[in-house]
């Protein structure tokens, strides 16, 4: 984990080379930027940043053992009043008013 100017942890956040992705996002194309308006730069999510990049996604898809390995540690939890695990939650009525002549 890195830590700030002040020795205390940082976050993802502030691990974040901020000044880099706006230089490379919305530099000049034939500097190395992608050149990107600031609107279509922040309207980006990472994931879309990292593609036009290039960047390597990392984990790859979602295979059965990693479903599995996802669900150990992340259970489903039961909430209160939606019955037996696994059980259909029930729908509220539809609020529709009948409008018969």
């Amino acid at each position: 984990m890195s830590r700030d100017a002040q020795g205390a942890a940082a976050g993802p956040a502030e691990s974040l080379d901020w000044s880099g992705l706006m230089r490379v996002g919305m530099g000049p194309r034939g500097q190395g930027g992608l050149g990107l308006n600031p609107g279509d730069f922040w309207t980006l999510s990472p994931a879309e940043l990292a593609l036009m990049l290039g960047v390597s996604a990392g984990t790859g898809a979602m295979t059965r053992d990693r479903l599995a390995a996802l669900s150990a540690r992340f259970p489903d939890r039961q909430v209160a009043g939606a019955g037996p695990a696994g059980a259909p939650v029930p729908r509220p009525p539809d609020r529709r008013e009948d409008v018969s002549d």
